[in-house]
């Protein structure tokens, strides 16, 4: 890995798009320290502790770098794009007019990419009222109000900036994807995970239990390995290409093979999990009664409900997601279309079933170990105050993001050194 990265510094075309990525994410970094207008600073700094790992307030700080307990003007994050992408792939399955658009190449793809972002102004602008009226609610505890003079016009304009500042980081992620070196939305929620680190060191070093003080580096170090070994699996499938002929020229058959992942959907059904799971107790905290705090409480990320909802969620997503990027029945058609078989199963529909079925057994173990991951760190140290920081679902999107970005990296690279095919 270390080689990569150096090698990645050698080439000018890389170094440029690492430095744009730096750049993005460095401004990503500031605007979760610029507060939003109209909001009492000194108010905020006394409510702190509202924001603590144990609730889902401080699981959505997580995941905007520490924007929402600053009240900053990212303080959205990136979630309610990934909400809108979730709402997107799920309508393209049962409205027939978005099935029809996700088949029709860069250009549908390019038609829900646009819906996606206005359904993300409009998530982001809704999420902006309630957050408003529950900041409005941090006034007991902070002694003071949190927002000064509450009026139409000053809600209005506070929404209006915290729904930009999402619209922004969306721009800026579709611009690292561009313009940098990739997989730009999970870099900056990569870099939300990571910024919380010296937090979690801290209030690791500082714990008073000296079980946990003792077993928590293992068990970090135990999921980063299992996330490695299980992400790097995979089952090749053989398969064999006949002679053919081109014109006047016949082509030499040879024999490749086809790489099924154990976890072909990456990190993406976590975050998916994630986003939904956040839902029920978010409405909780907005309700500010005892029945909704109950409520909150109930799906709090250190509860039983919490962590049996979201292995469901990864598990269905892992499914559906793997689905949408894997066609069985696609992946027959091509091999059939350049001659290509799998010795012993017919071209064809034989070869989707096969595929099919292969493809089954690997995605139950995969969403199993997703499930895993996920919830078992939190089930361990749920006691702690540095859950969050080293939880197995913050490794989860740390490991796998940084194991992508790796790859393409390693990609870019073999692209413009061909040192290794003369080897």
């Amino acid at each position: 890995m270390l080689s990569t990265i150096l090698s990645a510094f050698t080439v000018a075309d890389i170094r440029k798009k690492l430095a744009f990525t730096a750049a993005m994410l460095a401004l990503y970094r500031l605007g979760n320290h610029v507060p939003v207008p109209g909001i009492n600073v000194d108010a905020v700094a006394s409510i702190q502790d509202q924001f603590g790992g144990s609730n889902i307030l401080g699981f959505l700080n997580l995941f905007s770098g520490g924007g929402l307990s600053r009240i900053a003007l990212f303080a959205l994050g990136i979630m309610p794009y990934i909400t809108a992408s979730i709402i997107l792939q799920l309508l393209t399955v049962v409205v027939p007019a978005l099935e029809k658009l996700s088949k029709e190449g860069e250009v549908g793809q390019q038609r829900i990419t646009q819906y996606t972002r206005y359904l993300t102004v409009g998530l982001a602008f809704a999420q902006s009222i309630g957050y408003v009226f529950l900041f409005r609610s941090f006034q007991a505890s902070a002694g003071q109000p949190v927002i000064e003079n509450f009026s139409a016009p000053r809600v209005f304009l506070i929404v209006i900036s915290l729904t930009a500042g999402c619209v922004l980081i969306m721009w800026m992620g579709e611009l690292i994807t561009q313009r940098g070196i990739g997989n730009g939305i999970s870099l900056m929620i990569f870099a939300s995970i990571v910024s919380g680190l010296p937090n979690g060191v801290q209030a690791w070093w500082t714990s008073p239990d000296p079980v946990f003080k003792v077993m928590m580096p293992f068990i970090a170090l135990a999921v980063i390995a299992a996330i490695v070994f299980v992400q790097e699996g995979q089952r090749r499938i053989p398969i064999q290409y006949a002679k053919r002929v081109i014109g006047r020229r016949m082509t030499q058959g040879g024999q490749t093979y086809l790489p099924l992942r154990v976890n072909m959907a990456g990190v993406i059904p976590v975050i998916f999990a994630a986003s939904i799971m956040a839902f029920p107790p978010t409405i909780g905290q907005l309700l500010n009664n005892s029945a909704g705090n109950d409520f909150a409480n109930f799906f709090s990320p250190n509860g039983w409900a919490y962590i049996v909802g979201e292995t469901i969620f990864i598990i269905l997503f892992t499914y559906f997601y793997t689905a949408v990027t894997f066609n069985p029945v696609d992946q027959a058609d091509n091999l059939k279309k350049y001659g290509g078989f799998i010795p012993g199963v017919r071209p064809g529909r034989p070869t989707a079933e096969f595929l099919d079925r292969i493809l089954a057994r690997l995605t139950f173990p995969g969403a199993l170990y997703l499930a895993a991951v996920a919830a078992m760190p939190t089930i361990l140290i749920n006691q702690t105050s540095a859950n969050f920081f080293f939880g197995g679902t913050s490794l989860l999107i740390v490991v796998g993001v940084a194991l992508d970005t790796m790859k393409q990296l390693e990609a870019q690279l073999m692209m413009r050194n061909y040192e290794g095919f003369l080897k």
